[in-house]
């Protein structure tokens, strides 16, 4: 025996039994080892996945799922995309890990790339994070560097549950059991251009953050008319536009990036991650032009893997692949399709389809998302219920129209089950 298993847990003659994954070992084994190993952050998972492919998961009892959710807007090309997977294999053949003493030529590459997708003038720049949140942490600081008192975020906003993040989030059942935050965050209500106009007047604002769709509060998008009101202010008052695209971004609403949607509309600081990496945790942090490049200076951020070759291929392949593949013309025609198809369902419980792209919200009438959700879990779909009257899909970019027919297909049942079952 190796010194090495001489000092694992294996050569030892005490503590907890040590598991593996066993063949034949069934979901609810898996379960009960999960309660017992993790914490409960998360409440018991709904299922165990054990493999994916394409749209498709099969969990550890061999049931089909067509996936719907795409881990919340994260596996942009679905599960185990040769791309993706060619892409790690490859860069994990030569450099997994340097540290941020050294860069790599993926990393160099894929900010390169994020600066033209974005649009981004002379004198912008990038930081890599490993996640939405740490983006949003890195673009408080920058805002935090303005040397201006005061941020403000919007109401039903959600930027992520680390400190600095969560004191920029409105939720209050996510904020109280933490408090207190850091301080300086005002919220402002979404879509109330007065209001802005009068919290920015005093001209002691450093930053505005805004999702252009705030997900997490039920797939709500900012209209045009206020997004270009709070460039149109920002600017005015010398405050710093920070649009938070961690789940629209990436082609999602069948934009680069959902703010391009609207005609001169450029943020300041852009946030970015799910989709990023297909599935490869990965975030990023992109500042428009000189003026908001040096705000952080060297030794004001870090990350420890933020920028890592393996992360920064996988973001490549997704790049190339939705480009070569035209995907996001795709994203726009099938995602207006869905949005159509299940509309003419003419369902009494549905009261309306909100978002763009492949990022959608169907609007109920009754509390029964969550009755919906099981549901579907049974029959074979994969979605989620941010709140008690919305059902969200994010399927995979690259989901065929069949698929997304068989969902709508099934939803007048999927509704019916869940009002048998009861609301929220």
């Amino acid at each position: 025996m190796s010194e090495l298993e001489k000092n694992s847990p294996q050569g030892t003659t005490s503590g907890p039994p040590i598991h593996s994954a066993g063949a034949g070992e069934g979901s609810g084994d898996l379960a009960t080892r999960y309660g017992e190993a993790l914490l409960p952050v998360f409440g018991a998972p709904q299922r165990i996945l054990a493999r994916g492919e394409g749209t498709r998961v099969w969990d550890t009892d061999g049931k089909e799922y067509l996936d719907l959710l795409a881990g919340i807007a994260v596996n942009t090309l679905g599960h185990a995309h040769p791309a993706i997977l060619s892409a790690l294999t490859k860069q994990a053949e030569t450099l997994g890990h340097v540290s941020n003493f050294f860069a790599t030529a993926p990393q160099i590459e894929l900010a390169e790339k994020l600066l033209t997708l974005a649009g981004a003038p002379a004198g912008s720049g990038v930081f890599f994070a490993n996640s939405g949140t740490e983006a949003n942490e890195a673009a408080f600081k920058i805002a935090r560097r303005t040397g201006r008192p005061r941020i403000l975020s919007l109401t039903n906003s959600f930027h992520g549950r680390t400190m600095g993040a969560l004191a920029l989030t409105a939720k209050e059942a996510y904020r109280a059991p933490f408090e207190p935050l850091p301080g300086g965050v005002e919220f402002v209500p979404a879509g109330d251009e007065r209001a802005l106009a009068e919290a920015l007047a005093p001209g002691d604002v450093a930053a505005v953050f805004a999702e252009p769709i705030q997900g997490e509060a039920g797939v709500l998008p900012l209209s045009p008319e206020y997004l270009r009101a709070l460039r149109r202010l920002t600017r005015e008052h010398g405050t710093l536009l920070i649009l938070d695209e961690v789940q629209t971004g990436m082609g999602r609403t069948g934009n680069w990036f959902a703010h391009q949607g609207i005609d001169g509309l450029q943020p300041d600081v852009m946030t970015l991650a799910k989709g990023l990496g297909g599935g490869f945790p990965i975030g990023a942090v992109i500042s428009f032009g000189a003026d908001v490049h040096d705000l952080l200076q060297p030794g004001q951020h870090g990350t420890t893997f933020g920028g890592n070759p393996l992360a920064a291929a996988a973001g490549l392949a997704v790049i190339g692949t939705l480009l070569e593949d035209g995907v996001l013309e795709h994203v726009r025609t099938v995602g207006a399709q869905l949005s159509a198809d299940v509309l003419a369902l003419e369902d009494p419980l549905i009261t309306g389809v909100r978002g763009a792209g492949l990022l959608l919200g169907i609007g109920l009438a009754e509390p029964i998302a969550k009755q919906v959700v099981a549901a579907a879990l049974e029959a074979g779909f994969i979605i989620n219920a941010p709140d008690a009257s919305t059902l969200r899909l994010a399927p995979p970019l690259i989901i065929a129209q069949a698929d997304l027919d068989s969902f709508v297909a099934a939803l007048p049942d999927l509704l019916a089950a869940a009002t048998a079952a009861g609301g929220n």
